[in-house]
């Protein structure tokens, strides 16, 4: 089939449009990477680095992962994105037990702007919270070379205004770029961390603290557990859908059978990520404040919310199934599906429409998340066995590699999304379907 030049002028108009925007979410991952090696002002770097010497494996290596290592370096964007992700999880358990949030959910795009103003007003006052923890850490550590009133006013605006930083430019990201920005810049952070992890681990080899073989086993199960998310996050429960017969002028048209899919995962990563980020804020701020007089008892519980230890597991386990119910009943309304499904004269074979469809498609969703939280669980819990098993660190399996298996498909598929639209966009103009063609004249 020979391409038009008609054709052939919108597929490029279309590849050009897709290349500033990948081109733009380069340029942003760009600043944000130089950000995360720009110091804050007033810290000593030796006794930093010490620091993350003595505390391997524990609290700080989690936090230092979602910040692109942004905390080992003490950079300006130290609180990274945890602000933002903590206040939407707040405002979405809020719009859940408020009427007025709810109502300002239903009200469209007017409402979704309010209730993205009141998450930035939450992060800025979660960044404020964190900001001033970490300073009076700072200046308690001995970490910084003067601890006087110019260091804590310094210290505070450069980190909330980094944590401000991060939020608008995920918006950006999202907005004039492909795929979701806090995702992008989450994943950014981590495939960075990748190259000095393997190196590390091929070094530990190379000195005979990991047998090579088992190195090379580690290898190919990362692999496995690779294709494992993916056939997984590619899975789907598809329910049968009957149309009607229905008659349009003298012709009557045959009834059609379709499928409404279902992810076995629907609600992603989002799960992974809040419960980490709930489990980030408290545990670093008991061991940021654990150093001043009188509160010692907080450097306990710092360590008990350790990565490996068993609180820890298990409250990374409940809130990765809690989060997998609660976004999914926020994304995804049975009730709105089955009464759409009404009013376009379908049915599912078998049940009533209305109430018991409804209750039919509750069910069938229900299952599949217990199943997706549970594989979620799974991979996210896979870094703590393998620690135990192999005495290795390298998350290689994980909320890591969750992460950025599920954060790469989606951008694959955004990508696709946006070739498909104006290979689409295109057709209708040839077509002169509905004067689309003379209106764009």
């Amino acid at each position: 089939m020979v391409s038009t030049p008609g054709q052939l002028a919108g597929n490029q108009a279309g590849i050009a449009e897709l290349r500033s925007r990948l081109l733009f979410v380069l340029f942003a991952l760009l600043v944000y990477r130089i950000g995360t090696h720009i110091p804050l002002p007033g810290i000593n770097p030796d006794r930093l680095a010490a620091l993350f010497d003595q505390q391997q494996g524990g609290i700080l290596d989690l936090f230092n992962m979602f910040s692109g290592g942004a905390i080992e370096r003490m950079s300006i964007l130290a609180l990274g994105v945890v602000p933002y992700i903590t206040s939407s999880i707040i405002m979405n358990l809020m719009s859940m037990m408020y009427p007025a949030l709810q109502q300002l959910r239903k009200e469209g795009e007017s409402g979704r702007r309010k209730i993205t103003q009141y998450t930035r007003y939450g992060t800025l006052g979660i960044a404020l919270i964190q900001g001033f923890s970490l300073t009076v850490t700072l200046a308690n550590q001995g970490l910084a070379f003067t601890s006087g009133p110019v260091f804590y006013f310094v210290s505070i605006v450069t980190l909330v205004t980094g944590a401000l930083f991060m939020m608008w430019l995920g918006e950006q990201i999202t907005e004039r770029g492909v795929g979701n920005g806090i995702s992008l810049i989450i994943f950014s952070g981590i495939v960075s961390g990748f190259p000095s992890a393997i190196g590390q681990s091929f070094e530990a080899a190379r000195q005979g603290d990991i047998n090579i073989i088992a190195l090379l086993a580690i290898g190919l199960f990362a692999v496995a557990i690779v294709g494992f998310v993916v056939f997984v996050e590619r899975g789907q429960r598809r329910i049968t859908v009957n149309y009607a017969k229905r008659q349009q002028g003298r012709r009557m048209y045959q009834g059609q059978t379709s499928h409404l899919p279902l992810k076995i995962n629907m609600a992603g990563v989002i799960p992974a990520i809040f419960a980490s980020s709930l489990l980030l804020a408290p545990a670093s701020m008991a061991q940021w404040f654990g150093q001043s007089p009188g509160l010692g008892w907080l450097q306990e519980v710092a360590l008990v919310l350790s990565p490996g230890q068993p609180l820890y597991i298990l409250m990374f386990a409940a809130g990765i199934i809690f989060f997998s119910f609660f976004y999914t009943a926020i994304q995804f309304d049975p009730k709105d599906m089955a009464d759409n499904l009404k009013r376009q004269g379908a049915y599912v074979p078998g049940i009533r429409p209305g109430q018991q469809t409804a209750r039919y498609i509750d069910d069938v969703v229900t299952r599949l998340t217990v199943f997706g939280g549970l594989y979620v669980t799974l991979v996210c819990l896979l870094p703590e066995f393998m620690i135990v098993a192999f005495n290795i660190t390298f998350q290689l399996g994980g909320t890591a590699l969750l992460i950025v298996v599920v954060v790469a498909m989606d951008f694959m598929s955004q990508v696709q999304a946006h070739l498909m639209s104006s290979q689409y966009a295109k057709l209708m103009e040839k077509s002169n379907l509905k004067g689309y063609g003379r209106g764009r004249r």
